[in-house]
């Protein structure tokens, strides 16, 4: 049984040895692209990195009107419009960046935050039309840029444009985290022709189109960030120190049982 003993014992090892490798042996790089599809209108993306060093930091989405991302990637347009807002650390205590003006740092078409708000990011987006004959070309997507961003670990977060931060909200300062919550908009499409509920409308209106003329686009969304140097870095994933967890405990236990079995009779 010792040979057995013995090959168990270092399987368990190397196993673990090698999820230690690979959930810390993440090198710096020069941007991280996300992509993906909510589950719902209230579901928000919580994308958290680290920053090496001082940097500027560009974020961009593709989803709504399509390109192509950071990792080369061809986005297909017809995703929702998206908001992204920029906090500092990760979960629900994670503060809400702000600028030397006390601007937050938070984009989407319908938010009026400037200089950060409302910022396209079209082209290299693309553009998608709502309505007919009157209709425009609008640019759903954003463009986001933190100057002279401090190192430490950032969450940025997306969602839909309708779904947002309150901590985003200038006329709330006492709402500041994720934890905060988000303010709803996205009740039903009454108004627009069908009056059913339609999860993820966009619509537009214009002085020939007072009522609005609406698209309803899908779940899915892609966001770029993007460094100037190579030093950001993901947080391990979950899933990988989890088994990595499990890989330790199994040897830990496994040590027991085999000083168990060698122990003297009593």
């Amino acid at each position: 049984m010792r040979p057995l003993v013995g090959a168990l014992q270092c399987g368990l090892l190397l196993f673990a040895v090698f999820l230690l490798s690979a959930t810390a042996s993440a090198s710096p790089v020069w941007s991280l692209s996300y992509t993906g599809a909510l589950s719902t209108p209230q579901s928000v993306v919580e994308a958290t990195f680290t920053l090496t060093t001082l940097d500027t930091l560009t974020f961009q989405t593709w989803g709504f009107g399509g390109g192509t991302n950071a990792a080369g990637s061809v986005i297909s347009p017809g995703g929702f419009d998206p908001l992204i807002a920029l906090f500092s650390g990760s979960g629900p205590t994670a503060t809400i960046v702000t600028d030397g003006s006390g601007d937050v740092l938070a984009d989407s078409d319908n938010l009026s935050n400037p200089p950060f708000s409302p910022v396209g990011n079209c082209p290299p987006a693309g553009t998608v039309t709502i309505g007919t004959g009157t209709g425009s070309a609008l640019c759903g997507d954003d463009y986001m840029q933190a100057v002279n961003l401090a190192p430490g670990i950032y969450t940025l977060v997306l969602s839909t444009a309708d779904y947002i931060p309150n901590a985003v909200n200038p006329g709330a300062p006492s709402y500041f985290t994720i934890g905060d919550g988000f303010t709803d908009f996205s009740g039903p499409a009454t108004g627009f022709g069908s009056g059913s509920s339609v999860p993820y409308q966009t619509c537009n209106f214009t002085s020939n189109q007072p009522d609005g003329v609406c698209i309803d686009p899908d779940a899915n969304y892609a966001v770029d960030i993007v460094s100037t140097q190579a030093d950001l870095t993901t947080t391990p994933e979950p899933g990988a120190l989890s088994l990595l967890g499990a890989g330790l405990a199994g040897l830990a236990a496994f040590k027991q049982f085999k000083k168990r079995r060698m122990s003297p009779n009593r």
